[in-house]
């Protein structure tokens, strides 16, 4: 059995469903999301991504990219997704932002009676947006904890924008009882991960550039803090080498790295993919497993249930 703890849902799309969908909702797609692009960098993976989403419209396909999802992690032994979806202020203010959380909450809850995974959702805010509208997800996040929502999180360019104007919202979100899981270490070096563990971090998503700083691995070691690592995204962004990638010096110094997909559809990439390159790494079935229980938001019923599987 394996565990997720970070796939962005919209990320997720297969090609058929995400022309299905454009084509439904009439929004043009640029290029064959058949055909995987060649990232030139983070920024360019951004371009593609929001082009994705744009895709993504009403409630009904939100519910639906849940399902799907939870049903392919199904077929690589997935009995656990913690799920990212990053609400757009433009899109917000057509359908408003309770029909983006209803539709990945009705997702998450049929997910789990048609294909046994259970689902919990950790909506984000992102850098360069309105932090005031950062602060609007965080409140949302919260109304909706009784429908699944267990986290809140952080996301785009690490370094380009500061983390304080987005505080406000993770701080509001720690408030109301969800665990903060913000990007960090990824783009960015090992202050961007002292900045999320100075916001109260509960798991780094990514951090694998805390290897670079020894005193900084060895708190994350010490305090028991889960980094979410996804190779392939790691090495088709450019952030790291299939040949010397940071998972296996962070593990053999003891941080617990949890292994998933990210964007599975745009990397072109699956869970049972990303645990056998996990594991030529260093990290065992067994060792992602215990990462990713220790690590997830879920509640204590919910972690004892995981634990007897």
């Amino acid at each position: 059995m394996r565990i997720e703890l970070h796939v962005h849902f919209e990320g997720s799309v297969r090609p058929a469903t995400l022309l299905a969908i454009a084509r439904r909702n009439r929004r043009p797609l640029p290029w064959d999301p058949r055909e995987l692009p060649a990232f030139r960098d983070f920024g360019h993976f951004i371009e593609v991504w929001n082009l994705t989403t744009d895709c993504l419209r009403t409630a009904a396909d939100f519910r639906r990219i849940v399902v799907d999802y939870a049903g392919e992690a199904a077929g690589h032994g997935a009995a656990y997704l913690e799920g990212i979806f990053t609400p757009d202020p433009a899109l917000v203010a057509e359908i408003g932002l309770d029909t983006v959380f209803e539709g990945y909450c009705d997702g998450a809850a049929e997910a789990e009676q048609t294909h046994g995974v259970i689902v919990r959702l950790t909506p984000e805010q992102y850098r360069g947006a309105d932090p005031e509208f950062g602060l609007r997800v965080a409140r949302a996040a919260v109304r909706f904890r009784d429908r699944g929502v267990v986290g809140f999180g952080l996301a785009g360019f690490e370094g380009r924008f500061p983390d304080g104007p987005y505080e406000p919202a993770m701080r509001y979100a720690a408030d109301g009882g969800l665990g903060l899981v913000p990007h960090a270490g990824e783009a960015a070096g090992p202050e961007s991960v002292r900045s999320a563990l100075r916001m109260g971090a509960a798991r780094i998503r990514h951090g694998i550039s805390a290897v670079a700083d020894p005193e900084l691995t060895a708190e994350l070691a010490a305090r028991g803090i889960v980094l979410d690592v996804c190779p392939t995204s790691n090495i088709r962004l450019g952030h790291a080498t299939a040949a010397d990638h940071p998972i296996s010096r962070l593990a053999a110094a003891g941080v617990r790295c949890s292994v998933s997909t990210d964007d599975p559809a745009l990397f072109g990439t699956d869970l049972s993919t990303e645990y056998a390159l996990a594991a030529r790494l260093g990290i065992t079935p067994e060792a992602a497993w215990s990462a990713g229980l220790a690590g997830a938001l879920c509640d204590r019923r919910t972690k004892e249930r995981l634990a007897r599987l």
